[in-house]
């Protein structure tokens, strides 16, 4: 089949990388000058939102799906009728807007941290009043890997978070104390077929993810994440891959967020699972059957942010995969990423931490 792959990122590269794998073709659009997603396709250079583009990417594919959802809703309905587009626009609409995110989860009993919406200062006045210091000011929409809020500490930084965020739609959130953060990822077929990865222990910095391990053994936690993931991909008649990010904190999860797409902390899958979350959501869109989810060991993953350190490039451990994107160093910027396979949890953990510290 031919697919049409919205954006040409380092998701987009690897999303084609399976494609092609499963013998598959992609087509990709994106604005950039070398997108990593040159390396597994083809790519029309456009924007997200060029109407002619994405009117010529349907006549050329089969099936279109993104690979952010940062993609505009009124781009995707303008695609005819007759390409299906995965996952479904609801669902993008609905990540796209925190309030409508929270507000799905409240409605699928999932449990959230208590927030407020904030319009106005008096709004936000308000709010923090309610929820108590601190707490977070977010903005409703475009916010990702840290950007977009604020932490409130006390009624003095009110004034401050205001004058960052205000004049755009906002959610005001209470602080949670969580021991750490998880995430689930499941996928889903438009027949209903599901597959879910265990929970994955994830490691943030200046609201980056750092570091992810898995399987995470959270106990009764994981029966918990994976009927919150189920609800989400039912009520949503999901199809491809969803990955929800959680808090735990004193023994309960509490939602954070989810992305309507493959997700950087299920790379650890591209090695450390028999099917990965790139070749699931392929097969998803595509009308194919699930692959299992089952873990080939333990499993880590490494971020490698800004610039890759030689150090990176040199472990000549076979337990050890190293991934470059293709991307010109920059500040803060996702170049790459080294995977991990051990035999056991103590090994594993060991060599995160080795990797880890080596790519700082």
């Amino acid at each position: 089949m031919q697919i049409g792959i919205i954006g040409a990122g380092q998701l987009g590269q690897m999303l084609g990388f399976a494609a092609r794998e499963l013998g598959h073709e992609s087509i990709f659009i994106d604005p950039s000058d070398t997108p990593p997603a040159a390396r597994a396709g083809k790519v029309v250079r456009a924007q997200y939102d060029d109407d002619a583009a994405l009117a010529a990417l349907a006549e050329a594919v089969d099936v279109v799906t993104y690979e952010f959802e940062n993609v505009p809703v009124a781009a995707l309905a303008a695609i005819p009728d007759h390409v299906p587009v995965y996952p479904p626009t609801r669902a993008l609409e609905v990540a796209q807007d925190r309030l409508s995110e929270k507000t799905l989860f409240e409605a699928l009993d999932i449990p959230v941290p208590p927030f407020r919406t904030v319009d106005t200062e008096a709004d936000l006045a308000a709010a923090c009043g309610e929820l108590g210091f601190p707490c977070v000011l977010k903005t409703r929409r475009f916010g990702y890997d840290g950007k977009g809020q604020a932490v409130i500490r006390d009624a003095a930084g009110m004034a401050a978070a205001w004058s960052a965020l205000g004049g755009q739609p906002l959610i005001l959130e209470a602080w949670v104390p969580f021991d750490h953060e998880v995430s689930v990822i499941g996928a889903r077929t438009a027949g209903g077929g599901t597959c879910t990865w265990p929970l994955t222990r994830n490691r943030h910095r200046d609201g980056i993810l750092r570091t992810s391990l898995a399987p995470s053994d959270e106990g009764a936690l994981n029966q918990a994440a994976r009927a919150y993931i189920d609800r989400l991909l039912a009520d949503l008649d999901y199809v491809g891959v969803l990955a929800l990010e959680l808090f735990v904190s004193g023994g309960s999860l509490l939602a954070n967020e989810f992305a309507p797409r493959v997700h950087n902390s299920g790379h650890w899958t591209i090695e450390g699972s028999a099917t990965s979350q790139f070749a699931n959501h392929v097969r998803a869109i595509t009308g194919a059957e699930l692959g299992t989810a089952d873990c080939r060991g333990y499993a880590g993953m490494v971020n490698l942010i800004g610039e890759i350190p030689d150090a990176a490039r040199q472990w000549s451990d076979p337990r050890v995969f190293f991934h470059d994107y293709g991307k010109s160093p920059r500040p803060g910027r996702k170049l790459g990423h080294l995977t991990v396979v051990a035999d056991t949890e103590a090994a594993r953990d060991d060599l995160v931490a080795r990797l880890a510290a080596s790519a700082a």
